[in-house]
């Protein structure tokens, strides 16, 4: 999947991967999409609620490696 931006936010822990991927979306224009890699396992719920939350799109997410991957379209 294609993006715009990458964001990498291993070894961090909560709430830090959604600090940043905030701070990330926000300089991204509406439609373009951010893949975040994130190793903390609570990612994927908080990614998942807080994208919903935002008015952001949760495109895909996926594992490989241990590292969580998410595609996350700007509303």
């Amino acid at each position: 999947m294609n993006a715009d931006k990458v964001l990498d936010a291993k070894g961090l822990a909560c709430p830090m991967p959604i600090v940043k991927t905030k701070k990330a979306i926000n300089d991204l224009q509406s439609g373009q999409v951010l893949e975040v890699h994130a190793t903390d396992k609570g990612a994927k719920a908080d990614l998942t609620a807080w994208a919903k939350s935002s008015g952001n799109e949760l495109l895909n997410h996926e594992e490989e490696n241990n590292v969580l991957k998410f595609w996350i379209k700007k509303g």
